[in-house]
C-alpha cells in the first residue's frame, strides 16, 4: 500500500504556494529573463502550467515586478546613505504629505517606516558627497514636518540581496 505524500504547501495571505511555485520562483528571482522553456526543463513541468503558475502569481500579487539590478558605483551613484527621519507632527494628513514628498525623489531608492526614535529610513543613493548635501538641505529637509534627520554613511556592503525564497 502506497502512501500519500503531502506536497510542500506554504499559505501567503490565501494564496497556496506549493514546491512547483518555489521553485518557479527560486529561478526567476535568479535569472528574470529565464524563459519559460528553461524554467519547465529544470523543474520538470510542461511550458504550458509554468506558464500559467507564474501569471497566477503574476495575478496574485506573489511575483510584484521584474527589475534590473544595477551597480550603484558604475551609473554615477557611488555614495549610499542611510537617513533616519523623524517627524514634528504625526497626524495621518502630516504622514501622507511627508509619503508623496518621499515617492517624488528620485535620490531615495527605499523608504521604510520604523519604531523606535525616528519614524521612517531611507535608503538614498547620490553621486557624491556634495550632491548629497544638496539633496538634504535642499529637498529633504525644506519639508516642514522633517524634526530630526540623521545620516548613517556606508562604506561597504556586505551583503545586499533580493532573494526570498531558498
Amino acid at each position: 500500500m502506497a502512501k500519500a505524500v503531502k506536497k510542500e504547501q506554504s499559505t501567503i495571505t490565501g494564496f497556496n504556494i506549493d514546491d512547483k511555485d518555489l521553485a518557479i520562483l527560486k529561478l526567476l528571482q535568479h535569472n528574470a529573463r529565464i524563459t519559460v522553456k528553461e524554467i519547465s526543463d529544470k523543474i520538470h513541468l510542461s511550458t504550458t502550467p509554468v506558464h500559467e503558475r507564474i501569471k497566477r502569481m503574476e495575478e496574485a500579487g506573489v511575483i510584484k515586478q521584474y527589475a534590473t539590478l544595477v551597480d550603484h558605483s558604475k551609473v554615477k551613484k557611488g555614495l549610499m546613505v542611510i537617513c533616519y527621519v523623524s517627524l514634528r507632527q504625526h497626524s495621518k494628513n502630516a504622514g501622507i504629505k511627508f509619503i508623496k514628498l518621499i515617492q517624488s525623489l528620485p535620490e531615495i531608492t527605499e523608504c521604510y517606516s520604523i519604531s523606535g526614535e525616528f519614524d521612517f529610513m531611507l535608503k538614498v543613493m547620490a553621486e557624491n558627497m556634495d550632491a548629497y548635501y544638496d539633496f538634504h538641505v535642499n529637498k529633504l529637509s525644506q519639508e516642514e514636518n522633517v524634526g530630526h534627520v540623521q545620516s548613517v554613511f556606508v562604506m561597504g556592503v556586505i551583503k545586499q540581496t533580493h532573494v526570498l525564497v531558498h
